[in-house]
């Protein structure tokens, strides 16, 4: 069952903090680099998958900031876009509608994807932060089965699970919780998972995907160990920035940062 609280917390952000992620100046930016929704390995991974985008039909479960939906029209492919959260499906179609971009918008849950027909998608792609609101993955695996044609991609990035325990604000390698504790982690009455790879896989192969390649990354430069809700990126320096990728100053660098799937149906 969705949790009502959950979909009010994220029309709450979606005009809180995700305005951020909708500026004309960040809208330019994917509108001149598509492929710069991604990063790097999965773009690669994608581009091995369908080498042309170009007619593709392309489902985005749980949307949220729509820069990859954006960047998938951009490049050719005829694209649906699906999130639980009203506002943020609301604001990102106003943005299509300004651009003149034929894209599909629909409210809906990941886990059923209740409005989505069957067998009608060659590439199925969820971005960073999906599955951490997940709290049934066999269930949200079967319905991206459902929905690929046969022989499609289903692709994801999201961050790496061995980065769950640790306190992600401290340079210091500092452990809150053990890696077996997926959850529910219960903040502000709404539940968070932290699955582990083992999670993942088992739900994508029990749904009937076939895994074609796992990719394990790191961060493209040091943002990603700033929290952009509590400090502004553009306060660090780019030698402060470059300090954050490098083991020997922020050791929590050495683990992979980023995890990318590649599966078939």
């Amino acid at each position: 069952m969705v949790n009502a609280k959950l979909i009010n917390k994220w029309n709450e952000w979606s005009e809180t903090w995700y305005p951020i992620y909708r500026t004309d100046e960040v809208i330019s930016g994917i509108i001149r680099n598509p492929e710069s929704a991604f990063h790097p390995a999965t773009y690669a991974m994608l581009r091995q998958a369908c080498p042309t985008l170009e007619g593709k039909r392309i489902c985005v479960p749980s949307s949220g900031n729509n820069h990859a939906a954006f960047a998938f029209h951009l490049m050719g492919a005829s694209v649906t876009s699906v999130d639980i959260s009203e506002r943020q499906i609301a604001n990102s179609a106003a943005i299509a509608a300004k651009h003149g971009w034929d894209i599909q918008f629909i409210c809906d849950n990941t886990m059923t994807l209740g409005e989505i027909p069957s067998n009608a998608y060659d590439l199925v792609y969820t971005s960073n932060g999906v599955h951490v609101w997940i709290d049934d993955l066999s269930a949200m695996y079967r319905s991206i089965h459902r929905i690929l044609t046969d022989g499609g991609t289903y692709l994801m990035l999201d961050v790496h699970p061995f980065n769950r325990p640790f306190d992600k604000g401290s340079q210091t390698p500092t452990i809150v919780k053990s890696y077996d504790a997926t959850g529910p982690i219960v903040i502000d009455d709404i539940p968070l998972y932290n699955w582990r790879m083992q999670d993942l896989m088992n739900a994508m192969i029990t749904a009937g995907l076939r895994l074609d390649q796992i990719e394990e990354m790191f961060a493209e430069d040091g943002s990603f160990w700033i929290d952009d809700s509590i400090h502004d990126v553009d306060s660090f320096s780019a030698e402060e920035l470059e300090d954050l990728c490098d083991w020997r100053s922020n050791p929590m660098a050495a683990l992979p940062q980023w995890l990318s799937i590649k599966a078939k149906k």
